[in-house]
């Protein structure tokens, strides 16, 4: 799970674009994916010769530049601007992928439930 510092409903589908882009380059395959309002979900296949920690480096760093130049259009220094937050949370064992699936589908219908209350 990604979490944004920026916003994602209007460009989520740019955003998504990138990142299927990006995990492409490295040969890394998106079984799921669903963006919320402030972060995303997804479930990958990770080529063993990378770890977990390099491909989130590499993916939350070369889609926040992306996404700063292509959709904020942001010109010059990036420096100290970001789009993601710091942190990530990853699971690589003990979970059933087909609930895992499952969760990431149903992202979308908690979020809308959880406005309503």
């Amino acid at each position: 799970m990604f979490v944004l510092c920026g916003k994602i409903k209007e460009n989520r589908r740019k955003i998504g674009k990138i990142i299927r882009e990006l995990c492409r380059q490295k040969g890394i395959e998106i079984l799921e994916g669903n963006a919320a309002s402030d972060h995303i979900h997804m479930l990958l296949s990770v080529p063993p010769k990378f770890s977990i920690a390099m491909t989130i480096g590499y993916l939350k760093g070369k889609s926040a530049v992306r996404i700063n130049r292509e959709i904020e259009r942001v010109t010059g220094t990036l420096f100290g601007r970001s789009f993601w937050s710091r942190g990530y949370c990853v699971s690589t064992v003990g979970l059933d992928e087909q609930k895992i699936r499952q969760y990431i589908q149903e992202q979308e219908e908690h979020e809308k439930a959880e406005m309503t209350n």
